[in-house]
């Protein structure tokens, strides 16, 4: 990793620069499948999933019959703990239920607000290199209680043409809907504009690489919405000497081993907690199965001194990271003041693995600094809030006038109008 000593300010945003393509060098790749898909339909995606998944796939949708069999695919003790993730995750996102709010604006004007769920949402889950069935849990939980009516899974098959057991036993588990060999760019055009076979939804979630990223951006264009642009991940831990180097290893490499382009940063107020960090690394980063993987990631990666925690902290508010760990004797600080970061790990013993499976909060989280703007995924997600307002005769007697005023000094004459008719129908009573 790359250690840097006291950074100038003026040189921050070099130095937290994500390793990602600029949308202008994808979105030319993901104009053109778009354009294939919406013209072609579902030959246009068996001619992708071919080329980029090396397998044909005839019958795109996942079978009943499919389902059936994948029970003894999966051992008990998967089992138990994705039922224990499952019902962490319920719990978190039921506690985020909001009653009806209702209220008198003014004499005889009522005004309410309810949330109702959208129909359609559409899930998409990476396989590649690491087939994530947890990701299915933290999509298809707040949309089932959402109350979405249709929930679409599309996840990218293997060589032999199948989704991994895990993912299927997930969306079982969780009421997915319709299930779907499709991957990349290919499965967020297919849910974007509806072929033969694959549904149109109205909003499109999940993570993925930056093909999926940009293609799920350029899916707005089509009234389509999206969670967030959720690329590569990415992990920011801040450690003073009160941190053990060997876990905050251990944390930095969780999210390295995602994929080459992930990024991660530890940033900290002691130059010997660097050093140790940095010992640690490269012991534990031998014993990694995706070794290859994360020290390509660790290539993208910073060591960064500063020299206290005001800095610190501005640095990360800086950086908005996607996940943000607290290993410092004065962790109030740090939660009180910060600002941009998609989820938070405080103390020594929650890892961001904690959050990624099992303590209940979301793990589809904003990335590339959209935590500056985008919250992660929620119950709210999938929901809409609709407005609702009834005025009764004393109501529009109370308002009226006000409206007729504002109406016409904005020169929209059957604004005004449209009130004065109801004005003047309860003179004549």
């Amino acid at each position: 990793m790359n250690k840097i000593y006291n950074p100038h300010k003026n040189d921050w945003k070099t130095i937290l620069a994500r390793p990602t393509q600029t949308v202008e060098d994808i979105e030319a790749t993901v104009l053109q499948i778009f354009n294939e898909v919406k013209s072609n339909g579902d030959s246009a995606i068996e001619k992708y999933t071919s080329f980029f998944d090396g397998t044909i796939i005839k019958n795109m949708q996942v079978t009943e019959v499919e389902i059936s069999k994948i029970d003894n695919s999966i051992d008990y003790e998967l089992k138990q703990a994705i039922q224990l993730a499952k019902n962490n995750i319920e719990k978190f996102h039921s506690a985020q239920k909001t009653p009806k709010i209702e209220v008198e604006t003014a004499q005889g004007v009522k005004c309410w607000q309810e949330k109702r769920p959208i129909q359609k949402v559409g899930i998409y889950i990476p396989g590649g290199t690491a087939p994530l069935f947890s990701t299915v849990l933290m999509l298809a939980i707040p949309a089932k209680l959402a109350g979405c009516s249709e929930i679409v899974l599309c996840s990218p098959p293997n060589k032999e043409g199948n989704i991994h057991p895990a993912i299927l036993y997930s969306a079982k588990l969780c009421g997915v809907t319709k299930i779907y060999k499709v991957g990349g760019i290919q499965a967020i055009a297919g849910m974007t504009f509806g072929t033969e076979t694959i549904p149109q939804v109205y909003k499109i979630f999940g993570p993925g690489n930056q093909f999926v990223t940009v293609a799920k951006q350029l899916a707005t264009k089509y009234n389509v919405a999206i969670d967030m642009p959720a690329g590569p991940s990415e992990l920011l831990v801040v450690a003073d000497n009160t941190a053990n180097a060997s876990f905050v290893a251990s944390d930095l490499l969780s999210q390295a081993e995602h994929g080459a382009d992930s990024q991660v940063i530890l940033v900290s107020t002691s130059k010997k907690q660097i050093e140790a960090v940095e010992q640690e690394l490269d012991v534990q980063l031998h014993k990694l199965e995706r070794k290859a993987i994360a020290e390509k990631a660790i290539a993208n990666s910073k060591l960064i001194y500063v020299e206290n925690e005001h800095i610190a902290l501005d640095l990360i508010n800086e950086y908005g990271p996607e996940h943000f760990i607290i290993c410092t004797e004065n962790e109030d600080f740090y939660v009180n003041g910060i600002q941009n970061a998609g989820s938070i790990f405080i103390g020594n013993y929650t890892p961001e693995s904690a959050g990624d499976y099992a303590s209940g909060t979301n793990h589809t989280l904003p990335t590339n600094g959209y935590a500056k703007q985008y919250s992660g995924v929620n119950l709210d997600s999938f929901l809409k809030s609709m407005t609702f307002q009834k005025a009764s005769k004393e109501g529009i007697a109370t308002i009226g006038n006000a409206i007729e005023i504002m109406a016409e000094a904005e020169g929209l004459q059957a604004h005004k109008n449209a009130v004065t008719l109801r004005l003047n129908s309860l003179k004549d009573e």
